[in-house]
């Protein structure tokens, strides 16, 4: 996040200055452990999140994530199972970025599920190295490189992926700069509705359930999703455009927002779609089971009478997407605010 971000952040926290917005002491220290295969992001010494890339994961992902409180936003599962928790979608880890239809390959549903007489239709992110840290009182960066590779380990694309940290009071701010170069072939992104960036977050934030659910894939997998004990769930969807609720879900929109309480903290997580990014605005692709996504490459597939979308990387062809996510407690993320966000966002 530039400096003009973190003003803008600064301004509209401003008003709750009182209540503890102060700046960072250490500020954001990032740490990496090559022996556990993950990277660990400080604030003022306690965990934010870490970069994880374990050789049992089919991409790397941000994991656990949590508020300036400690609290966490994410589900355990599958790495980490707390009680009561869904156990669909093993796929869904914390905060990642992949698609559902790259040449063809499925990258959003692959996980230790598919069985391996069905890999070769899956596609998955292979972490090579980090290429940057830089620490500071404001914010600190992570800069790693990554490979699309189909089952073989044949790479479609290379990645290159700046992470931004940030922070003040009862803010946390990540800034995910993602750039995206075809290698040897031809790389098409075909609309589809497994996309783009998104969390699969805490029990606390999904929406109450009042019926079982039954969720298809891009290649006709079923997942049932049961109704479960609904006690401490009341997150709510809100975007830029005054929908709520299950009215977000497929709709174009500059941001979303999800709000909840858990145990007695009033929490919002946002993500916030940049205007240079391909499909802007991106449709929302945000379900009150508890999958958190925004995705830019589907329109069609939430639109019917919108035009198919197709992206096309010739060799050596790079596209860029910009995302911001936002973590507030101690109260929920106005419009205002969010506005006020993406604007400035825009502007950089």
């Amino acid at each position: 996040m530039n400096t003009a971000l973190f003003k803008i952040m600064m301004v509209c926290v401003g008003f709750v200055c009182a209540t503890g917005c102060k700046q960072a002491n250490q500020g954001i220290v990032i740490v990496p452990d090559e022996m556990q295969q993950k990277v660990d992001v400080l604030y003022d010494g306690q965990l934010f999140t870490s970069y994880i890339y374990p050789d049992d994961l089919e991409k790397p992902v941000l994991y656990p994530l949590r508020t300036a409180k400690g609290t966490l936003v994410t589900r355990g599962f599958p790495r980490d199972p707390r009680p009561n928790e869904r156990l669909d979608h093993p796929h869904h880890i914390g905060l990642w970025f992949n698609f559902g239809d790259v040449n063809g390959l499925d990258f959003w549903n692959n996980s230790y599920a598919v069985p391996v007489d069905k890999k070769q239709a899956y596609g998955s992110i292979r972490h090579r190295t980090i290429l940057d840290i830089q620490n500071g009182k404001q914010e600190g960066q992570l800069t790693v490189a990554a490979d699309w590779t189909d089952h073989t380990g044949k790479a479609l694309l290379k990645e290159q992926t700046r992470y931004v940290f940030s922070g003040a009071g009862d803010w946390r701010i990540i800034e995910r700069i993602t750039a995206l170069t075809a290698q040897q072939d031809t790389v098409v992104f075909t609309d589809n509705k497994e996309g783009l960036i998104a969390i699969r977050v805490d029990r606390a934030f999904e929406e109450p359930s009042k019926e079982p659910e039954l969720f298809l894939d891009a290649n006709g997998n079923e997942t049932n999703v049961p109704v479960m004990n609904n006690e401490g769930v009341n997150g709510i969807y809100r975007n830029s455009e005054e929908l709520e609720k299950g009215d977000v879900w497929g709709k174009p929109t500059r941001w979303v927002s999800l709000s909840a309480e858990k145990n007695g903290e009033a929490i919002s997580i946002a993500i916030l779609d940049h205007k240079e990014n391909p499909g802007y605005p991106a449709h929302s692709h945000a379900r009150g089971y508890g999958l958190f996504s925004t995705n830019n490459l589907g329109s069609q597939v939430f639109d019917k009478d919108a035009p198919l979308f197709v992206l096309t990387l010739k060799p050596g062809e790079t596209v860029t997407f910009k995302h911001l996510i936002v973590i507030k407690t101690n109260g929920y993320l106005t419009d205002e605010v969010l506005n006020k966000l993406s604007q400035e966002f825009f502007s950089h």
